[in-house]
């Protein structure tokens, strides 16, 4: 049974479903959207929270604060292009908001398999 467990498993193995969140972020946060199952945008909108807000707190703290930030932020994306687009551009869009950086809007069923697809979007003020 899986009461109390964290977390979907998504049919992959624990290195396939780490692969896999980080190509997701990493491809919300180059395009700003992306088209995905119900599923895999709720595994991942989780972390894509995280590391906005980690990115938003960081520039009101110490210089060395912020350094440690892009580098926990580097370990979950795996790639300084995506990291610095986030600090610089992503995380100061959201200063004043509280949460809730991204939306999911329902697109309807896949025609091959009828999993219910999903964009899972950055929020525009």
């Amino acid at each position: 049974m899986r009461h109390k467990m964290n977390g979907k498993k998504l049919g992959r193995t624990k290195d396939q479903r780490n692969s896999l969140r980080r190509n997701l972020v990493k491809q919300l946060f180059e395009h700003g959207r992306i088209q995905t199952t119900r599923t895999k945008a709720l595994a991942v909108r989780g972390q894509a929270e995280r590391l906005i807000t980690l990115a938003k707190h960081s520039s009101k703290g110490e210089p060395i604060l912020a350094v440690n930030a892009r580098r926990l932020a580097a370990a979950r994306i795996g790639d300084a292009a995506t990291v610095k687009k986030l600090f610089d551009d992503i995380a100061p869009r959201f200063e004043n908001r509280p949460g809730g950086y991204t939306r999911i809007v329902k697109l309807g069923p896949r025609l091959g398999d009828a999993a219910e697809l999903v964009v899972l979007e950055l929020v525009e003020e």
